[in-house]
């Protein structure tokens, strides 16, 4: 069977690198941009170090903002009217996973208006058409939205999230510069940082893995244990290590898929608008030790990633255990909380857990989780 692999057209990596994106707007031929970012990076000034070089550039914009940090089907519909509105001719999005997912959506509707029904995008959508075309700034080091063919919209009336895997969403250009990133506070740093980790062990060990995925996942799982903890202390070494990490595994786990880590995270986000990085990091442990019989000697790989000495001598067991280890030290470290308490209700784990079943990350989990299987996994952490 043939392995797809797909990526940006184009990815510039490196601080400053802002400052290449006049000369692909140019080179493109675009003429007007249709700028996404949420209200808190515009707040912060954090957009305007993009607009700002458009502006000196001579390149005309239209700022939309109307965007949450789990991004809904309205966020989407009014963005599709404000794009229609703005006679733009393409998307620079700026911000974490929200400013970009909720790109992809408007950008997709847009070419493929047969798709205006947010909700007909769940799962692999049959459009025709490329996306708008979408350059993409990243300001998290965490959901890699910028290279992958997923996105993720709630649809808050049924209190769920769901997937999007489409090849025609993917940005033809993403622009990773950890300038970008230096001004995330800890906590968010920290939760994205946790979920681009949740990404590279997920997509190292899911069943649709595979030599050219697992080149990317592996090396971003080392990229980012020597990272995040330097970039939740805002080291310029911190956050460039991360900026490449998280890319490197949205390389690898967009062609390949995640499992119920990401899933059940969904399913947190839907519900209490749980951060998503948050959700993956308290999971993660959890449900590696519940996936690590099926992984065969993978996780072997993952503690010597991670940091673990004399990963060679250890049994299967041994090594297993290491690699979970490591990521719940890595987690405390950056502040993670280690359980549920505080977020989940007993009475909700039975929405929850059906939630999480019917999510298109669900089945390229490694080991078969039954709706049983999820209900447990959840309770063993309140």
């Amino acid at each position: 069977m043939a392995n797809r692999i797909v990526l940006n057209e184009t990815s510039y990596h490196g601080a400053g690198a802002i400052q290449e994106i006049p000369g692909e707007v140019k080179k493109r031929g675009f003429k007007k941009a249709f700028v996404t970012s949420d209200p808190d990076l515009i707040k912060f000034d954090i957009t305007s170090k993009v607009t700002k070089i458009l502006e000196e550039n001579g390149l005309t914009y239209e700022i939309y903002s109307d965007i949450k940090p789990n991004p809904t089907i309205e966020n989407v519909q009014n963005g599709v009217e404000a794009f229609k509105k703005s006679e733009a001719d393409y998307i620079i999005a700026i911000g974490g996973g929200s400013s970009i997912d909720t790109s992809k959506a408007i950008g997709i509707i847009i070419s493929n208006p047969e798709f205006s029904d947010v909700r007909s995008l769940e799962g692999v959508a049959p459009t025709k058409d490329p996306s708008v075309p979408i350059i993409a700034v990243p300001t998290t080091a965490g959901t890699a939205a910028e290279v992958t063919i997923n996105y993720v919209i709630t649809d808050v009336e049924k209190k769920r999230k769901f997937v999007c895997v489409d090849p025609h969403d993917i940005p033809v250009v993403a622009v990773v510069d950890p300038d970008m990133m230096a001004s995330m506070p800890k906590g968010l740093t920290a939760a994205t940082g946790m979920d681009a980790l949740t990404h590279a062990i997920e997509g190292y060990i899911t069943k649709g893995a595979n030599p050219i995925t697992d080149m990317f996942n592996i090396k971003a799982v080392e990229l980012i244990a020597k990272s995040l903890r330097g970039a939740v202390d805002n080291t310029p070494e911190g956050r460039e290590g991360m900026a490449l990490g998280q890319y490197i595994t949205g390389m690898g786990f967009s062609n390949c898929g995640l499992g119920i880590v990401h899933s059940m995270a969904h399913a947190l986000g839907a519900v209490y608008d749980t951060p998503h990085g948050v959700g993956n990091a308290i999971l993660l442990p959890t449900i590696m030790e519940f996936n690590a019989n099926e992984t065969g000697d993978k996780f072997r790989d993952i503690a010597k990633a991670m940091g673990v000495e004399n990963t060679e001598k250890m049994t299967s067991e041994e090594y297993r255990k290491a690699a979970v280890e490591a990521v719940k030290k890595l987690s405390a470290d950056v502040g993670i909380p280690a359980d549920l308490k505080e977020i989940v209700k007993e009475e909700d784990i039975q929405f929850l857990a059906e939630s999480a079943v019917a999510d298109a990350c669900a089945p390229g989990n490694p080991k078969e989780a039954s709706l049983e299987d999820i209900i447990s996994l959840y309770r063993s952490l309140l």
